[in-house]
């Protein structure tokens, strides 16, 4: 909506991680550095936490952009996974054939027959392994487990656990001692300071294509960074709003004007300095297809006048007479049904044929997977709800090996696909879609099937 008026070729402050953002300062590009020493020269377990909103996500995106191409990346997005699902995720992710109902050690020494073969061609495996503070015990103990699979001098897999603080307190439990002292580095990404914002602002502004003054105020710097506590997601929210506001008002400076708008409109961010300040009216005179668009792209606060008392709550509505239910919607759910079964069918068949044709380099967006074989009709629901979601029914593929998966799209690069990735309708990213290669996906007939 800005862009123009401050000659941006792109948005500086999509909270979406966008490596070509990432700040290296504030020991960011450090941190990195380490990280990847550590991966390389096998230095076991590897642990990152950090507040909601400090930067993990853009820490793994660069970091995987940044391994060697001798590395296999695996990366699971789900926390939930039990001590089983993430042996099958792992198989599923490297190509092994398992079959159902197989045991966890058949699965294990599966796993371990690839890993030895992939270490003997030279390759090495790295699991990335985000949101591990939600991570069931069973499954944290899984993961110690894991960690013993190695050669006489080699690991045969690293571990990359990214979490919340909540992360270190469970660690911290006797019963996860065995798994504490496997963590061989330990990094903490710690919010910014104000010194630090400033520089964060400027860099992701010309970042995206500014080139005139600092845009934002040293008085707006401060107060976003008592807001946003230094997290670097709430800076990109109070950010772009405050741009939002200030191109809304006619002008190009961010100042503690649209500071203060910006912060009243994110429910995260009620600061002491602010409580007591008697809100000013924020309706600017600006045409009504620009309030249009601010109404779209849900900025009320930029179209009302804030009030000092709160509104009358709404009278409690009538109850609806209840009337007996009818025999219509039935076939409408049958039809659905058979819509989702014949979606799944579709994308089946489409998704053998590119597996088996496209190239291991290739990428893909993982959308959807689902543990729960029997139950194809939740796979086939949501295939049909990304096809209402505007995602294109010929690019929209299935497979099944272990678990039901759908993908996206095929793209000759990870910078490609996680730029397609953004586009993906926010509806569909309940889920935690993400990048993969198809190597991934296409089944290992070196490997023997687990009985």
């Amino acid at each position: 909506m800005y862009l123009q008026h401050y000659g941006l070729n792109e948005a500086p402050f999509r909270i979406t991680p966008h490596t070509d953002f990432f700040f290296s300062g504030a020991n960011r590009g450090a941190t990195l550095e380490a990280l990847l020493y550590a991966i390389v020269h096998d230095e076991g377990i590897v642990k990152i936490s950090g507040e909601v909103g400090s930067g993990k996500t853009m820490l793994c995106r660069v970091l995987m952009e940044r391994l060697p191409e001798t590395v296999d990346i695996i990366y699971l997005a789900n926390p939930s996974l039990s001590r089983d699902d993430i042996l099958y995720a792992l198989a599923d992710e490297l190509g092994i054939a398992i079959p159902e109902q197989s045991r966890s050690g058949a699965v294990m020494r599966a796993l371990q027959e690839t890993l030895v073969k992939r270490h003997a061609e030279g390759r090495q495996v790295v699991v990335l392994i985000d949101e591990a503070h939600a991570m069931p015990m069973e499954t944290l103990e899984e993961i110690r487990l894991l960690s013993n699979l190695e050669t006489n001098r080699h690991k045969l897999l690293q571990l990359v656990l990214f979490g919340q603080p909540e992360l270190n307190a469970t660690l911290a439990r006797d019963d996860m001692r065995q798994l504490r002292e496997r963590i061989t580095h330990n990094f903490s990404l710690e919010p910014l300071v104000r010194e630090d914002i400033e520089r964060y602002l400027d860099f992701r502004m010309r970042a995206a294509g500014y080139r005139g003054p600092n845009i934002f105020a040293p008085a707006a710097i401060k107060l976003i960074a008592q807001a946003s506590h230094g997290l670097t997601r709430r800076i990109n929210i109070l950010a772009d709003k405050a741009l939002l506001a200030a191109f809304a008002n006619g002008g190009h400076l961010a100042d503690t004007r649209e500071v203060r708008a910006a912060i009243r409109d994110s429910e995260f961010a009620t600061t002491p300095t602010l409580r007591n300040h008697r809100h000013a009216p924020v309706l600017w005179a600006i045409g009504g297809a620009l309030v249009t668009l601010l109404a779209v792209s849900t900025w009320q606060s930029l179209v009302k006048t804030n009030q000092d008392t709160p509104p009358p709550m709404p009278a409690t509505p009538t109850p609806a007479p209840v009337t007996q239910p009818t025999q219509a919607p039935r076939p409408a759910t049958a039809d659905i049904a058979t819509q989702a079964t014949t979606a799944l069918d579709h994308a089946l068949a489409s998704g053998k044929e590119l597996i088996g044709q496209a190239a291991p380099h290739h990428w893909v967006i993982q959308l959807y997977t689902s543990a729960d074989t029997s139950r194809p009709e939740l796979v086939g629901q949501y295939l049909l709800k990304a096809q209402a979601a505007g995602l294109s029914k010929t690019d929209l593929r299935a497979y099944r090996s272990n678990r039901y998966g759908i993908i996206y799209g095929l793209y000759d690069s990870y910078r490609d696909a996680l730029s397609a990735l953004s586009r993906v309708p926010e509806e569909l990213k309940y889920v935690r879609p993400y990048a993969r290669k198809v190597a991934g996906l296409k089944p290992n007939r070196n490997t023997p099937s687990a009985g």
